[in-house]
This record gives structure tokens, sequence and C-alpha cells, in this order.
């Protein structure tokens, strides 16, 4: 199969081979998404395309020109995200970039001129506060407010972009999409959703009526912790064009095994998620009845201040828990008794990990903080593993 045999994209051409998606399984789409029609002694999932140009007789109308352009194993990647995020929505479009943080800087620096206004969450992301930074060296005005109570909404007037995170990292806060986006809207706000921890099996915020779709598909999305990789999606070309240019103009591409290997994780997505969803609410439910525990968050536990907006919003709560033990010591001791939670940072992998957040100096959390993310392993052995740490760690 030649490169000229993949439809570029994941807009309406990919929309129309996937009739009929929004209407499978998540593991059906999971397992089938991005994948080009069969062709007789190809294999089902072609291999990464390693090319820096392409052959361009004449004139340059096909979709593949050059490297930094267009990559035939993107397209395929970006045309299965596409069918994730938003299933059977025509138009839909996603652009896949190294990181996360690649894919979010090209949706605000492609967005934000001098002068704009942007809302922020102040308690999401660890690098936000350096985006903040930059985009004020432009000139841009950057507002922030907490993700809990819907805050942002006090700050909309005047805003060029209101970018969401929920549920919030590290603190699994959790606000009303549908009213945010509806109040944005009505402003002429353009609205940006991190969809990091939920990913599109547990969240869609295009469905929701935001404008893009963002994520860092590091994390659960692929779910391996062996590549970094982020994207956006949007819920048109015309909104996509910057992006894209953004990321022409930058260079900002993912490899094409990079992008392969993503591909390839996306068929067990349901499978990991399911069991990492399930591992966390155990791993939750084990810790409420643990005195040394405070701070408990998990927006699948019906008592979390979470649960009631989470539960209309949300297919699935996500792979971590974050919880407070009494001092920094005592979260030491208990990440030193783990012997199957890996102390690492990053979260979404079938390997279940673990880290003491203050560590890293910028999120506005206690000492003792954890962030636990569930992995794949059986349940029983994950508890027990646990409550064995917080004994040794109590001695």
């Amino acid at each position: 199969m030649t490169s000229g045999d993949f439809v570029t994209g994941s807009g309406a051409g990919a929309a129309g081979q996937n009739e009929g998606t929004a209407l499978r399984g998540d593991g059906t789409r999971a397992v089938r998404a991005g994948l080009p029609e069969p062709v007789k002694y190809e294999p089902t999932l072609p291999g990464p395309v390693f090319a820096a140009h392409f052959h361009l007789p004449g004139e340059p109308t096909g979709p593949y020109t050059y490297g930094r352009d267009e990559n035939p194993t993107w397209t395929l990647l970006e045309r299965a995200i596409g069918e994730l995020e938003a299933p059977g929505q025509d138009g839909v479009e996603t652009l896949a970039f190294p990181s996360g943080m690649a894919a979010i800087s090209a949706v605000l620096f492609s967005q934000l001129r001098a002068g704009d206004v942007v809302v922020l969450p102040d308690d999401g992301y660890q690098v936000l506060p350096l985006v903040r930074e930059q985009l004020t060296a432009f000139g841009v005005e950057v507002r922030t407010a907490p993700t809990a109570g819907d805050a942002q909404l006090e700050l909309l007037d005047g805003a060029k972009l209101l970018w969401i995170e929920t549920p919030s990292n590290p603190g699994l806060d959790v606000c009303d999409l549908r009213r945010l986006v509806e109040a944005a809207h009505a402003r002429g706000t353009l609205v940006a959703v991190d969809n990091t921890l939920a990913t599109p099996l547990g969240q869609r915020p295009l469905e929701l009526g935001a404008d893009y779709s963002v994520a860092s598909g590091t994390k659960m999305l692929t779910g391996h912790g062996d590549i970094l990789l982020g994207y956006v999606t949007g819920r048109d070309a015309a909104l996509m064009t910057p992006v894209r240019r953004w990321r022409k103009v930058v260079g900002a591409i993912p490899g094409p095994m990079e992008a392969w290997l993503a591909h390839r994780s996306l068929a067990t997505l349901q499978l990991r998620a399911d069991r990492q969803t399930a591992n966390a609410r155990t791993i939750a439910e084990a810790l409420r009845e643990r005195p040394e525990v405070t701070g408990l968050r998990y927006p699948g536990l019906p008592d979390d201040p979470s649960y009631k907006i989470a539960s209309q919003q949300m297919r699935r709560f996500g792979c971590v828990v974050s919880f407070t033990l009494p001092t920094r010591e005592h979260a030491d001791r208990f990440l030193d008794a783990l012997t199957l939670v890996d102390d690492a940072t990053s979260f979404g992998g079938v390997r279940s990990t673990a880290e003491r957040r203050g560590r890293w100096g910028g999120d506005a959390v206690p000492e003792g903080f954890i962030r636990f993310s569930a992995g794949a392993e059986d349940p029983e052995d994950l508890v027990a593993d646990v409550l064995r740490a917080l004994d040794a760690s109590s001695e």
C-alpha cells in the first residue's frame, strides 16, 4: 500500500469511512479505530512510514509532500483518535504532537495575541504556571480560578479562550463542562478542555460543546509509559487551521514510530481503562477506612465532592486517586514500602505508580500529598500491597 492510499486528516472523509461507529461499543471502536480499508496481503495496521520526503512529480497536489507536514502513520492515528473523541461527528479533525505540552502550546499560542484574555485553571497541570509566564510576556492577559465550583465563570467577560482541566490534576476537582461551555460561547469565547485524565472513553468534551479537546497521549491513552505524545481534536477544520499552521511553523511533529506505537496501543484502551478504573475505585474504598489518610479524592466515589457533576458528564472516572498522609516523611516511608507500585511521575500506565507531588514544588498540595495511579494488576494484590505499605509506614 502506498502513502497515497491513505485519506489525510480525520475529518469528513474518515467519518464517512467509519459511518455508524457512534453506535458501536467502546471496545469495538477502540480495536478498529483508524484502520484503513483492507487490502489483500497487506497488514491490517500498516507499519510506521519513515520518510522525510515523498515522490512528488509535477504539481504538489497529493496528501503527502514533506515529512514535517503530513505522514501516513500520523494520518491513521489522527483518524483513530478523532473516532474516539467524537464518534459519528462529521468534520472533526485531529492533529498529533510529540507531547501533551506541544499540543497544549499549539492551541494557546495559535489562538492568542497580545491584548487577548485567556482564562486558565489555577489548580491544573504543573507546567501551566510556566505557560502563564510566557503568555504574559507576549502581552496576553491571563486570569486564573480554581476548577471546583465552576469558578472560572466569573472571569469570562472579554476572554478569547477558556482553558478547562477536568478532572484537575492532581486535585481531582471537576467542573460542569456544559455550564461553562454555554456561558463561554454566549460571550464569544472559545473553549478548550484538557481531557488527559479522563481519556475519550471517560469523557467527550466535543459532545459537551467544547471547541477543542486536548490531551497528553503519554498517559492512559497509550498506557504503557514508553512514548511521549499529544493531540488536539477540534470540532471543525476552520478551528484547526491555525493549530495546524502552528505545528508546521514550530515543527512540533511526532515521530512515526511513536505514532504507530500509540495507534497499536489504542486497541487495548477499553480493556485497560475498565480494569484501571475499577482498581482505582477499589483502592479509594480501601483508603477510606484508614485513619492516617486525609483528603481522599476520587470522582467515582459517591461521597466525593466531584461525584454528582462527574457522573453527569463522565462515563469512566479515571485511574487516579489522591490522598494525603500526615507528613512528608510518612509519605516517603509509604512509597518506599510499596512493592507492586513504582515511585514514578506521570500516570495512566498498566503498572501502578505513585508519587509525593510536593517533591516537584509546582503544585499547591500538602507535603504528604500522594497521587496514586492504579494500573492493571489484580485488585486483591494491589490493595494488599497498599495496606501493607500503610501499616509499615505508620510504625
